[in-house]
């Protein structure tokens, strides 16, 4: 089947028409790539096919259509550069969702290219219940609010997912000393470099590290501590792995607290953390640990930091709240 094959009926608004869509409204979907690549969504309540389009037309279409709700890319890996940005420009103009689907090898360049204020959800390998999911997140995102025909399974996923975000934000706070939410955290964080000016007073940039590696001869006594911290915390993830020897993986997994131990251990030496480095650390799929990293940043636990020495490609860290929760946490265990 090819492009020209594909008739999908849609209604172009008319001039001046609102570019929000009311509840009760399906949401209209774009569909970036091949025909037959195009996801069941047979099953999700309020999400319509507006159109399937190759990368090339996708932009100028956005930009046509204003009420288009959701844009699907199904091999974000393969689109030239200039393209992605451009139609990831497009979905930020018309306040559009993205989803984007790309093998593991690809994330981190994918992840890189993707502006962090846009709302956007990242599939690896995903399942038939991963790409429902997305779906539903994406129309719940754009509308607030969802009626009870769309609580499917996949939206009961998504309210547990966050709830558990909710619960370990606030055992990191009351770690912290605090009581409450973590202090010095950000709702939510944009890509920033060293140029960047005026910086929003509402987001925390998190603290500019060296990863260059001192001479042991050099090392203070603090460096010491932090080596031998984090090898602590390395044995833990390794004693965590190895249950899995003995029972189903599944039985024990907890991604979140298994992302945070990895990112307490890296900022402990110091050394930069990559998205695909930390899906592989959640020891869950890929899609699933993506789905945390996005619900633990939107949570203010960790943050994006740019690589320095190259754009196309993003780290995550932990946030000063998190960081200093987990490293109380360890404090209270040596005691």
């Amino acid at each position: 089947m090819s492009f020209d094959d594909v008739r999908v009926e849609y209604a172009w608004p008319a001039a001046g028409a609102a570019r929000s869509i009311g509840e009760g409204v399906a949401s209209p979907l774009l569909f970036v790539g091949p025909p037959a690549a195009l996801p069941d969504m047979a099953s999700v309540a309020g999400v319509r096919l507006a159109n399937i389009l190759p990368p090339s037309r996708a932009a100028g279409y956005v930009r046509k259509t204003v009420t288009l709700d959701i844009i699907w890319i199904a091999a974000a890996d393969t689109i030239e550069g200039e393209l992605f940005a451009d139609l990831c420009a497009a979905a930020g103009e018309q306040g559009c969702n993205l989803i984007c689907e790309t093998p593991l090898s690809a994330l981190d360049h994918v992840a890189a290219a993707i502006p962090a204020a846009l709302s956007a959800q990242l599939l690896v390998d995903a399942d038939p219940v991963d790409r429902l999911v997305a779906l539903a997140a994406a129309r719940r995102a754009r509308h607030a609010m969802v009626h009870d025909i769309a609580r499917d399974d996949a939206m009961e996923r998504i309210d547990r997912l966050q709830e558990e975000v909710a619960r370990i934000s606030r055992l990191l706070g009351d770690l912290a000393g605090q009581g409450g939410g973590l202090p010095g955290t950000p709702t939510g964080v944009s890509a920033w470099n060293d140029d960047s000016a005026d910086y929003p007073p509402s987001q925390v940039r998190a603290p500019s590290r060296s990863y260059a590696v001192m001479p042991r001869s050099f090392v203070p006594e603090e460096r010491t501590l932090d080596r031998q911290r984090a090898k602590m915390v390395r044995r833990m993830l390794r004693q965590r792995r190895m249950r899995e020897q003995y029972f189903p993986a599944d039985l024990f997994a907890d991604p979140a607290w298994d992302m945070l131990l990895d990112l307490y251990a890296a900022r402990l030496e110091r050394q930069p953390v990559s998205v695909s480095s930390l899906c592989i650390a959640a020891a869950v799929p890929a899609t699933t640990a993506l789905r945390w990293i996005k619900t633990m940043t939107d949570a203010g636990l960790f943050l994006r930091e740019a690589d320095p020495h190259d754009g196309r490609r993003i780290f995550i860290a932990l946030a000063e709240g998190a960081g200093d929760a987990l490293a109380r946490y360890f404090e209270a265990l040596d005691e």
